[in-house]
């Protein structure tokens, strides 16, 4: 199974959802074409069978977003005070809380047939929080998981874990959107004008915090896709 990677370099946020969009209704509407057993299958066709979807990598000016079932109060300060700062607000349809994009932080974007790669939600969301862990293993930060809590923790069995991955989805009939964001170096001020993904009590991380040195995000961005590779057993190709 393969997956077409796409590097977007820097994309405003709209653009980059309404290409998430559609990405999507086209692989929705491949799977509802497709004949459940056809009976003969040309070299093009057996290619064809193999694509699981698209990998979408970006940075995003800065933007606010918040999920479906998040919560108005996590924002702390006015729409107009964001926009005074330079950054947008978008109320999206996504899991989870509010959250921050912004440069220096890589941003993934899978837009996938989870059927076709024989997983459920669950599982793909654990393949994503895994290798975004074995991703920061490689800087050597130890990183980990929150029960009840979706992303990637440093610290996650401490007084105050900090967050430096948060993960989004969203699904219909098994296709995916939305995805997961790494600060690598992300100015971590912007978290400060919310509750990040809706916390009170913990953090936010970087791995430029984390390790006191700046990492290229070219190496980041291989990283994750080799690890997203293995982790969902699809080859991810540009």
């Amino acid at each position: 199974m393969r997956a077409h990677c796409r590097d977007l370099g820097l994309m405003e946020y709209r653009s980059c959802w309404e290409l998430q969009q559609k990405l999507f209704d086209a692989l929705v509407e491949k799977k509802r074409t497709r004949p459940a057993q056809p009976e003969t299958k040309s070299a093009e066709k057996a290619c064809a069978d193999t694509d699981a979807g698209t990998v979408l990598l970006v940075e995003h000016p800065p933007v606010y977003t918040l999920g479906k079932s998040g919560h108005a109060e996590n924002l702390l300060v006015s729409r107009e005070a964001l926009e005074a700062a330079g950054a947008q607000f978008f109320h999206i349809d996504r899991g989870g809380d509010i959250t921050f994009h912004g440069p220096g932080q890589l941003v993934v974007y899978p837009i996938l047939d989870l059927e076709r790669l024989g997983i459920g939600l669950r599982d793909y969301i654990d393949a994503l929080e895994e290798a975004v862990i074995r991703t920061v293993a490689e800087y050597g930060i130890a990183a980990g998981r929150i029960a009840g809590a979706s992303g990637v923790w440093i610290d996650p069995a401490g007084r105050r874990p900090r967050k430096i991955c948060a993960i989004g989805v969203r699904s219909s009939r098994y296709v995916t959107m939305h995805g997961l964001a790494l600060n690598v170096s992300t100015d971590l001020g912007w978290f400060s004008r919310i509750n990040p993904c809706g916390f009170t009590d913990r953090g936010v991380a970087s791995i430029a915090s984390e390790t006191g040195r700046e990492v290229p995000m070219d190496d980041v961005k291989k990283q994750v896709v080799k690890f997203l590779s293995v982790e969902l057993n699809v080859e991810i190709y540009k």
